[in-house]
């Protein structure tokens, strides 16, 4: 492993602690105000619509040479929209300024990852792509982790003078502050392509789209229901440990357990998987177990114990599938394109990720087990899309064959 990619691989992790840090007292926070159940869904929403927009921009800015002025300046405006958001009071401020934090925090996922793909070889991506996803997941989970525990033990409280729950996302920002000069001192952009690009507005990237093979624009409509699921599935069982009367430490317990388990999974069982050639046919049967999955864990009478048993097959499945989709888009981009490549990727996840929590806020109010019933129900829309981009190339190989 080179030592640009073990530093990329160290700053997702860092990201990934400071950046979760307040997602589990989110959900009590709000209560506190005196919000209803939904808006945390919006909250969400509203951020990751301003991942939906910014992801193409941050993308083409850094496919023009230079990422890190990119990524610092994003994370500066991550930090002043977290702490707006844990200070302004007022519900229809905070949905804009969670606006502003996904604006600004997408430029480090898709300049970051599109920088590991850049220093890595195509047949290697899958691999290192794991590792990304790896301590990103372990990353979160020290993030809820440590963010829950200071949140409840006395000792910390009393420390940091924590007296609402916006104290902690104080401390998120001024540790964002932090990681920007972490980045500022350690990130080194990778020599830009000898080149001659055209000089075009960064709007001009959602145009891009239109360039794209139609297989994967499938697979993105696929990979877009796909997020609805596992995104309403990730933030809403945040607040059913909250209706459970869970606290944000216990939350924090069972966050750790997925990273650990997204760890193993990622070093051991992806380097296998992502060795074999029809990854479209695994992609499917990925979908479709998780579906299952999903759909008998919230049935059962025993919350606590299925959620650390069956449902942890769901998170194994996870794990393997989110390196396969990074890896398959990946292929389909040109070199000095990569930036572009991703920040369309972030689109899709993005609208997802919007879509997702406006759309489950309203069901988890009407009831819960509907909500986690519709997570179940977007990952066999996603699967059916997958079947039809196998049969596509299925086709195109016949076609070729017979010609």
């Amino acid at each position: 492993m080179k030592k640009e990619q073990l530093m990329v691989i160290l700053f997702f992790f860092v990201q990934n602690i400071i950046h979760n840090l307040g997602h589990p007292v989110t959900p009590a926070f709000v209560e506190n105000l005196g919000i209803q159940d939904y808006m945390f869904g919006v909250f969400f929403a509203a951020m990751s619509f301003g991942l939906m927009i910014g992801g193409p921009i941050w993308g083409s800015l850094g496919d023009r040479g230079k990422k890190k002025p990119y990524i610092i300046i994003g994370l500066i405006v991550y930090s002043i929209g977290q702490f707006f958001f844990g200070y302004s009071n007022n519900q229809y401020l905070m949905v804009l300024f969670r606006f502003l934090s996904g604006i600004g925090v997408v430029s480090a996922i898709t300049l970051l990852t599109s920088h590991m793909i850049e220093l890595t070889p195509k047949d290697k991506r899958a691999k290192f792509l794991a590792y990304n996803m790896a301590v990103t997941t372990l990353g979160a989970a020290f993030g809820y982790l440590i963010g829950g525990f200071i949140s409840q033990n006395q000792f910390t409280v009393d420390l940091f003078h924590i007296t609402n729950y916006k104290e902690i996302f104080l401390i998120q920002s001024i540790l964002n502050i932090g990681y920007v000069l972490l980045i500022l001192f350690l990130f080194k952009d990778k020599e830009a392509i000898a080149i001659a690009p055209k000089k075009t507005s960064v709007f001009s990237n959602f145009k891009f789209i239109k360039s794209i093979d139609y297989r994967l624009f499938l697979f993105l409509i696929a990979l877009m229901f796909i997020t609805i699921g596992s995104i309403n599935l990730n933030k809403f069982i945040d607040v059913y440990f909250n209706n459970l009367s869970y606290n944000p430490f216990q939350l924090g317990i069972f966050k750790m357990v997925i990273g650990c388990v997204t760890v193993v999974v990622s070093i051991f069982l992806v380097p296998y998987f992502a060795r074999m050639r029809k990854q479209i046919g695994l992609m499917m049967v990925i979908q479709l177990a998780s579906a299952i999955i999903v759909f008998f864990s919230f049935r059962s009478s025993s919350f606590i114990i299925t959620i650390y048993t069956l449902y942890m097959l769901y998170i194994i499945l996870l794990a393997v599938f989110t390196p396969l989709e990074q890896n398959y888009i990946s292929l389909h981009a040109k070199e000095g394109e990569y930036g572009k490549i991703m920040g369309i990727r972030q689109s899709f996840l993005s609208i997802g990720m919007v879509i997702g929590p406006l759309f489950g806020g309203v069901l988890y109010d009407r009831s819960p087990l509907l909500m986690f019933d519709s997570a179940a129900a977007s990952f066999i829309l996603g699967f059916l899309i997958l079947v039809i981009i196998g049969f596509l190339y299925r086709k195109r190989y016949t076609a070729g064959e017979a010609s």
